[in-house]
């Protein structure tokens, strides 16, 4: 039990990117966990923790409104990741994403409810600000999402936090930077982990523009803002959104990064021009100054994890893999 007397953690989405990470913690941490999650991207994503006597898998679809109603009792804490996850892989299927990131909400908020949920944290996106002039756009900045995907993460966000009969449920929103790093579901259509799958595989970086500017966050440190938000007091995250990045850097810094990381081998980078300029700029010092919380792990870091993964086999065919790929995979299992 943390110090907030939190016993049982239910993971929406939890077999995912992050997921994967984050619940062999939470049973480090001794909580109980609860996974909700359809793995689309396999269900071996938990390593030796998938036996953990305080696991329970539940392969559901999170629109199953009576069955996740029915998981929800005994449930301390919700930690809602479940998503079609960026714009582009919304846009493969809007009729999906729709009624996955938005239509599927109030339900599970309202369940959560009437189940008496101590705390529900929520995984917004740094996206709902759109693009902004500010080089250093914080939480009280006007949200301008300019896409579905963003709008309905915003829409979430105001049904959580201005819902009128919540009780004492606490109600907390992250806004994530873009995540990079090796994780056992692993994503490799995010910005940094693509261009180190390219190096990998073709010694090659093709980069489209370049100034654009990206906020990141190693996946160590995610899974860490996840454990501060379970440990931290009622009075300083209920009705709170908060930042999570780290280095806020343009396209072709994060790719000279990346051929620095292999040293004395040949990794080429080719520019190429875009219409897409349009860069994204988050500032996280509310996480620091009300939680504590301070990144430990780099865009560096990211990138050696995946290229150590690489040399141990852990992951095989990086560019074609459509486990490591949403769009591919989604279109491989015609999703619906």
């Amino acid at each position: 039990m943390d110090s907030n007397g939190f016993e049982t953690v239910l993971v929406t989405g939890g077999g995912g990117y992050v997921g994967s990470l984050l619940v062999p913690k939470l049973l480090e941490d001794g909580y109980s966990a609860k996974v909700i999650d359809l793995f689309w991207y396999g269900d071996d994503v938990f390593g030796s923790a998938r036996n953990h006597p305080s696991l329970r898998v539940i392969p559901m679809d999170i629109r199953d409104v009576a069955g996740v109603r029915r998981e929800l009792a005994g449930v301390d804490v919700v930690i809602h990741l479940a998503c079609i996850s960026n714009d582009p892989s919304f846009e493969l299927d809007p009729d999906l994403g729709t009624s996955i990131n938005r239509e599927a909400f109030a339900p599970l908020l309202q369940s959560s409810i009437d189940q008496r949920v101590r705390r529900f944290i929520y995984a917004s996106s740094s996206s709902v600000y759109g693009v902004k002039a500010d080089p250093d756009v914080r939480e009280d900045a006007t949200p301008e999402p300019l896409t579905d995907y963003s709008r309905f993460k915003l829409e979430c966000e105001r049904t959580l936090l201005e819902h009128p009969h919540v009780g004492e449920m606490e109600r907390v929103v992250l806004r994530p930077a873009t995540v990079c790093g090796w994780a056992p579901r692993l994503r490799l259509d995010l910005t940094v982990n693509i261009l180190t799958a390219h190096a990998l595989v073709n010694k090659k970086i093709r980069i489209f523009g370049g100034s654009q500017l990206r906020p990141n966050i190693n996946i160590q440190d995610m899974v860490r803002v996840y454990q501060t938000l379970l440990q931290a007091p009622r009075e300083t995250i209920d009705g709170e959104a908060f930042n999570a990045g780290y280095q806020n850097l343009s396209v072709s810094r994060i790719a000279e990064i990346v051929k620095d990381t292999f040293g004395d081998q040949a990794i080429e980078l080719c520019y190429e021009p875009s219409d897409d300029l349009r860069s994204y700029h988050i500032n996280s010092d509310k996480i620091r100054e009300k939680l504590g919380f301070v990144p430990r792990f780099t865009i560096e870091d990211a990138v050696q994890s995946l290229v150590e993964a690489f040399q141990d086999g852990k992951i095989r065919d990086p560019l074609t893999n459509p486990l490591y790929h949403n769009i591919k995979r989604m279109q491989q299992l015609k999703a619906q």
